[in-house]
């Protein structure tokens, strides 16, 4: 992925937030230089990689297959340090702006649309022990109603809904042509992007970058290559 695209991504992330009078905390705005001045104070930012994700899967249209994510707190499981047990995360899903079918083996999330479009969840059943999508019925839980799906089978969610997502439920999702771009919310168990994410198609969770230009805001990606990590959290 090309850091223009990521910097423009950034910028319209930043626009989008402000219009649903969404606040992102004041690190979302920080630039290089500020990251330097803070650094030691800003060590929990970098440990648990707080902050920008812009993402393309690995692949080459980031309109048609990507997603932007901001993460706003974070734990990390068995952790002295960061004994905190949930995540909380912001996106921004555009229109037919797929992110590819995924799940993880430990993670519980609730996935919620905050505010602007609809979101278009594809769901299917997962087997984490065997890695991989089985297929078959199973029941997934919409604002606490449980309901009884099919692999295969979609959600629609519209401002205010929400589902809840098991190890078991694999899932894809976009923003629903002609509804909006989508402000989804994610409240969950500890996040680990490295190590708790199985995309059964096998596609890449981070880009390697293309320097094409000056980075504008760092990505939460950026922070151990260019500021290292506490080896004790």
């Amino acid at each position: 992925m090309k850091r223009s695209t990521i910097n423009r991504a950034i910028r319209e992330a930043m626009a989008f937030f402000a219009e649903q009078n969404f606040h992102l905390p004041p690190f979302a705005f920080f630039r290089r230089e500020e990251w330097e001045r803070k650094r030691v104070e800003a060590a929990e930012i970098f440990d648990l990689e707080l902050g920008w994700d812009v993402t393309g899967f690995g692949e080459e249209e980031f309109l048609r297959t990507g997603l932007l994510l901001f993460t706003l707190r974070n734990g990390r499981a068995g952790s002295i340090r960061y004994p905190k047990p949930y995540a909380e995360k912001i996106m921004m899903v555009r229109e037919s702006q797929v992110t590819p079918c995924h799940f993880h083996w430990r993670k519980r999330e609730d996935i919620i649309v905050r505010a602007g479009g609809n979101l278009v969840i594809e769901l299917h059943r997962a087997d984490p022990e065997r890695s991989a999508v089985v297929g078959g019925p199973f029941e997934i839980a919409v604002d606490g109603i449980r309901r009884r799906m099919n692999s295969g089978d979609r959600l629609v969610l519209t401002p205010g809904e929400s589902v809840c997502f098991e190890p078991v439920h694999a899932h894809s999702f976009w923003g629903e042509p002609g509804s909006g771009t989508v402000m989804v919310g994610e409240v969950s168990m500890v996040n680990d992007d490295a190590n708790d994410n199985c995309f059964p198609g096998g596609v890449i969770r981070f880009d390697p970058i293309e320097e094409d230009e000056e980075m504008e805001y760092l990505l939460a990606a950026d922070y151990r290559r260019l500021f290292g990590g506490s080896s004790d959290a």
